[in-house]
Order: structure tokens, then sequence, then C-alpha cells
């Protein structure tokens, strides 16, 4: 397969994209402490990347209850704000075009790292199974816990979260990001708010899935209110999966995913986003998103589609030459490879990646891998 499909000319709303290689969003947990705050390494990661034709950022929890792992950093506060505009200013100084990733972790979270101490919030007081979330218990030093009991959100305060998704919306402008994606996928608020098995709600959220979409749709209209339609993104992670793989996916898979998911993309469709950015399973032996899932998005939404999972460059390439795929996200491969889009021109060989640096830390296995010398 010709690797050229990856480097013809497109756009995500009114940005021109050098390729059509992607950095997703990857929780790093470099964020400064107190205060989850982005810093000079971080804006030193995400310029060694920005040659990639698109960037997203890692998962940036929206308010103080939105965060489920320790150091991850935030868009909430006047001091993140200008944490983040390093981070614009340096890819920008590169050429690339970056996005904010907007996130609320909901019910998986641990009381630890919730304002006062508090239970996490989610659509329904159903805890998150099977998934563990890390939490600090030293400076620069954590575990793995089990999420913690959630409470359930009144529907004056799922409205209230609404506008939240607003105004972190308008502090990713004022950051200096191109336009924002929301993280509406892995079995998150979003997502918890859409399914069947954490979302058993009586008032206007829950019940029937338009209602359970109605979070969804209020949070997307909202923000592209705040940002333009042509700069915002959503995120999801369809699984097509039996049972026996729920232990693997936050226990978010859906009774019929097709059905769930083509009508959560029609939803974007209406509201006219730029992106839908597709997150597939991508542990061993993981089941493929189906052909007939694939072409029903392509038929009811017009705009860009990325795809993320187990890609090599190849089969990017095929994507694209397929039609069903726009851009194509490499995730561990970028992380270990800053310079990946020209390794993938040239054919070049690829760094090994060092899963033990993935999250928290100082530079070592975060700004020191090498790029190609030859």
């Amino acid at each position: 397969m010709n690797r050229n499909k990856l480097f013809s000319s497109t756009k995500i709303g009114p940005h021109d994209l050098r390729n059509r290689i992607v950095l997703p969003p990857l929780t790093r947990s470099r964020s400064s402490q107190p205060g989850n705050i982005p810093n000079d390494l971080m804006a030193t990661y995400y310029r060694q990347r920005a040659s990639a034709g698109f960037m997203v950022t890692e998962g940036t929890q929206i308010e103080p209850r939105g965060q489920g792992y320790a150091w991850t950093p935030g868009i909430h506060s006047q001091e993140q704000i200008e944490g983040w505009k390093k981070v614009t200013e340096a890819v920008h100084a590169e050429g690339g075009v970056i996005f904010a990733q907007l996130w609320h972790v909901g019910r998986v979270s641990h009381t630890s790292l919730q304002p006062n101490g508090d239970a996490p919030v989610a659509p329904s007081a159903l805890p998150a199974r099977s998934v563990k979330v890390f939490i600090e218990t030293g400076p620069g030093t954590g575990t793995l816990a089990d999420p913690s009991e959630p409470r359930e959100l009144s529907t004056a305060e799922v409205k209230e979260l609404v506008q939240l998704y607003a105004k972190a919306a308008h502090n990713a402008l004022e950051a200096g990001f191109d336009g924002v994606e929301l993280h509406c996928a892995n079995g998150y608020l979003v997502n918890q708010f859409i399914s069947a098995h954490t979302n058993c709600r009586t008032d206007e959220y829950g019940g029937s899935l338009q209602n359970r979409l109605r979070f969804l749709r209020e949070i997307t209209q909202a923000v592209a209110d705040v940002v333009g339609a042509d700069r915002l993104g959503v995120r999801f992670a369809p699984l097509f999966a039996s049972t026996d793989e729920l232990r693997v996916y936050l226990g978010l898979v859906e009774d019929n995913p097709h059905e769930t998911y083509i009508e959560a993309v029609k939803v974007l469709e209406e509201i006219g986003v730029a992106y839908l950015s597709l997150a597939e399973a991508d542990w061993d032996e993981a089941p493929e998103l189906p052909d007939t899932f694939r072409n029903a998005v392509r038929g009811v939404f017009s705009g860009r589609i990325l795809y993320a999972g187990k890609y090599t460059a190849e089969r990017a390439a095929a994507a694209i030459d397929a039609g069903w795929a726009d851009l194509i996200a490499f995730g561990r491969a970028f992380i270990a490879n800053p310079d990946l889009p020209q390794r993938i021109a040239n054919g070049w060989p690829l760094n090994p990646l060092d899963a033990s640096s993935m999250y928290g830390g100082t530079d070592k296995g975060y700004v020191d891998y090498p790029f190609y010398k030859g």
C-alpha cells in the first residue's frame, strides 16, 4: 500500500493539515502540582510532535470533579489557562494545529481526587467495576485504586455541567487552542449518560436512547456555540464485543452498539461538528469495528472521520484509500517517536516504547526519545 495516502492534503474545519497523521489524546500525567497546571516540559513534548497533521491534547478535566487520575491537567483555572498557552505557542511556532480534549471522568474517580474528599458524580449511583484509577500517595508517587462509590447528579447539576463544558471551551480559546474535542468515550461521564448500563435515571436524561443522548446533544451544542462547530470534534469508542470482554472496557458494551452509536453520530451531524474520532479497541485480539458500522457512519456523517487503534502505516493508508477514514491517529508510536510522520514517510525504523514511563515522572520516557539521525 502506498504510504503517500497519509500525506495527501485535507482539512479539519478551517485548518489546512500538512498530513493525515494524528497525535491522539494520550494521558501522560506530567502536570505541575499543586493545581494540575500545564508546564514547560509539556510544551516541549507537544512541540516535538508538532509535525503531526493534527494534534489533540491529553484528556483535560473541565472542573475539579472531572479528575480521575493523579497529575492530569485541567482547564478550569487561570493558572491552567496560562500553562496551556505555553503549549499552544510552542505548537504554533512549529506550524502545528492543536485541539484541547475536554474531559470529565464522572464515576471513574476516587474520593482522594475529589474536592473535599466528596464522592465522584455520575448519571446514576452505580460504581465502576473492573477498572482502576491512579491516586497520589506522596509527592511524585502513587498507586492504583478502585474507583469510589459515586453519587447521582441532580437534574439541575446536569444542566450546570453543560455550562461547565461551555466555560472550558471558552478557556481553551483563551489558551490559544485551534479548537476542542469532547471526550465521550471509554466509560467516562458522557459515555455514562449514553449507556443503558450506567444510566438508570428517570428524568429527561434517562430512559430511552434519545433521552440518554440528551447530555451529549446539549454539551456538543453548547460548546459549538462557543468555539464554532467547524472547530469541534467528538470522540467515541464503540465496542462490538462479547460480555466476556466487558472487564477490559469499563463495563460499557452496549446491547446494540450499532444503533446506539449511529444515533449518536446523527446528533453530531445535526450540529455540524468538524470531525468524529472513533477509538477502536487495541488490546491483543480485540474485535475490529464491523464494515457495516464503518459504512453506516460514513453514510450519516459528512465531516472528517478519524480512527485510532492498532494501525500500522500500511493499514492506515489502506483505510484512507478505502474511503471510510480521513485521518489516522497513532498513539504509542507517537509517544516513542516524536518525528513519526518523517519516519513513516521515509520508512525509517521506530523507537521502542518504554511502557514503564507512560504515566507520571520526569523527562525520562517523555521528551528524551531520540529523533532519527540515520
